[in-house]
């Protein structure tokens, strides 16, 4: 029935040339996840008139971010997002030029590639993190060394970034258009102040829920319960 559908909202807005967009698509085929819009603070995932606006304020060098990431994205994708009852924002909070470096990469490309993306990164961090803790003096000399896009390639070199987005599709020359796009890096970084004013954010990951921050929430066991009272509430 959902592909019958499918088929027959493509069929009329084709008679009325009309263009779909990728929401009206997802709705049709009841997946709202794979219905992303880039924004000026960060990336909305999921159906663009959900009940419940999820903001989550993430850090790739944060260890609990990725702990949330294992623990909660799929309960989140297959019981909220999918169903179109909540969409999530993901926004940045930068820690350190690794960060910024992990969230320039998680950005490269089109919108439709960021849910991945940040998975990978995240996903991969365990991997990746012990080159921070156990950087040596060569390596800091190379991070803290040449201009801005420079220290983000050699950055991006020595954590195996380039090897994790070749796994996504991205070339090294793709990767590197990225990673030197100094209006990217600015507005991500302008994106974390404006973000830390507006909430008051104190750590990630947090969460805000239709505007709002929660108080003292910073990992799924601690978030669902309050995604199905306000659900619960809208019945």
């Amino acid at each position: 029935m959902k592909r019958k559908l499918g088929r027959a909202v493509r069929k009329i807005a084709a008679s009325a040339g009309i263009v779909l967009s990728a929401a009206l698509l997802m709705g049709a085929n009841g997946n709202w996840n794979t219905a992303v819009e880039r924004t000026g603070r960060g990336h909305v995932i999921g159906n663009p008139q959900a009940r419940l606006k999820l903001t989550e304020f993430i850090s790739y060098t944060c260890p609990h971010c990725a702990k949330f990431a294992v623990e909660g994205e799929a309960p989140l994708q297959l019981a909220y997002i999918g169903p179109g009852k909540v969409s999530l924002d993901v926004r940045h909070s930068l820690h350190d030029p690794v960060d910024l470096t992990a969230a320039m990469l998680a950005n490269c490309g089109p919108a439709a590639k960021f849910p991945q993306n940040h998975a990978a990164l995240m996903r991969a961090q365990p991997r990746w993190l012990p080159t921070l803790t156990n950087r040596s003096p060569a390596q800091v000399q190379r991070w803290s060394t040449g201009d801005n896009a420079a220290r983000r390639r050699a950055i991006a070199a020595d954590f195996g970034f380039y090897k994790l987005m070749e796994g996504r599709g991205y070339s090294r020359v793709d990767a590197d258009r990225c990673l030197n796009d100094e209006a990217m890096a600015k507005r991500l970084s302008d994106n974390t102040v404006a973000d830390i004013e507006q909430f008051g954010l104190r750590g990630t990951p947090s969460f805000a829920i239709d505007g709002v921050l929660l108080a003292g929430t910073h990992d799924w066991a601690t978030l669902a319960p309050q995604l199905d009272a306000r659900l619960k509430q809208g019945k």
